[in-house]
């Protein structure tokens, strides 16, 4: 925590309570009795905070008469790093969204937003020009058929949608009850129950080349169920038959993978000659295959065998298509 957000705390406690102890400022902050007391000199003396020692109620609080109550505030609100990323992200997400059912809202959100940003030290043009959310890149979905799937599920009403498998390249049309939607890895995914299938199955929204809602109210879905179907593997879009990976990074690549949390159940250490073992559980390969192929010949595949084995033909297939000429 920096000064000027122990500041802003400093100040919010103080406006909070009639007065402030000592320890409480302490434990609030984290700091030790030397460093508090600094920072209670910078705020007296080069902000002219109006901060008094109160004998009878043993704490510090402000203080009340008209002057000083009039002349003093912060130069500026501060936002802790969280608080920044939170509302910068939010406000970058807002300014790309496709319109929707929500649009109408959106607008007075954005300037809420802009208005927080603004309550700074710095214009909200000068903070979104300094710093940039950049997000994955997402596939786009059809504006007309996300609205329908949104009025259908806070509807409660099925959907019949017409689905592009790209794996199979085949058209399917299914019936389904919506129950959620979920965005994941910046792209959307409709979570529901497939009356075809008789089972839970997830539907990536921009595969889909058609939806109509119907009159017939949707099945509900125990949410414990979805938990345990869609978020039981690796990533969240999975089934409940779930498998470990362990993978082996080399130690240059470990300095990047060691801070990044795959799952959160996952296992990890160095071995002795500096790599790094990750276990991860998963459900579906194609997706657990393609964030390793991230990162080339820095991985391999330990176990289990049949994902080892899906790798090396993986591997075989990529290498095919480059021949054996220069």
């Amino acid at each position: 925590m920096d000064r000027t957000e122990r500041f802003y705390i400093i100040d919010q406690l103080l406006n909070g309570s009639r007065s402030v102890s000592r320890a409480q400022f302490l434990e609030a902050l984290e700091i030790s009795a030397a460093t508090f007391k600094r920072d209670l000199e910078y705020l007296r003396d080069r902000l002219g905070a109006p901060i008094v020692w109160d004998r009878e109620l043993r704490g510090y609080r402000y203080q009340q008469d008209a002057e000083h109550a009039q002349n003093y505030q912060l130069p500026g609100l501060w936002f802790n790093t969280g608080e920044i990323q939170a509302l910068l992200t939010m406000h970058a997400w807002l300014e790309n969204l496709q319109p929707g059912i929500l649009s109408e809202h959106i607008k007075p959100l954005q300037a809420r937003i802009r208005a927080l940003l603004d309550q700074g030290d710095h214009s909200v043009d000068e903070i979104t020009r300094r710093i940039r959310i950049l997000t994955q890149p997402r596939k786009s979905a059809g504006n007309s058929y996300f609205q329908q799937i949104s009025q259908a599920l806070l509807n409660r009403k099925r959907l019949r949608i017409e689905h592009f498998n790209r794996a199979s390249n085949q058209r399917s049309q299914r019936e389904v009850s919506p129950q959620r939607l979920t965005f994941y890895r910046d792209n959307w995914y409709l979570d529901s129950w497939c009356h075809q299938r008789h089972a839970i199955r997830s539907f990536a929204v921009d595969a889909l080349q058609g939806a109509e809602i119907l009159t017939t109210p949707a099945r509900e879905v125990d949410e414990a169920l979805l938990h345990q179907e869609l978020a039981s593997g690796y990533g969240i879009f999975s089934g409940r038959e779930t498998h470990w990976a362990e993978l082996r990074f080399t130690p240059e690549r470990a300095r990047w993978v060691a801070q990044e949390q795959w799952h959160p159940q996952q296992r990890a250490h160095f071995d002795a000659e500096g790599f790094y073992h990750l276990a991860v559980p998963f459900s579906q390969e194609p997706e657990l295959l393609m964030e390793i192929l991230k990162h080339g010949a820095e991985v391999e595949v330990l176990a289990p065998p049949g994902l080892r084995q899906r790798m090396k033909q993986t591997l075989a297939a990529m290498s095919e298509n480059y021949g054996t000429g220069s």
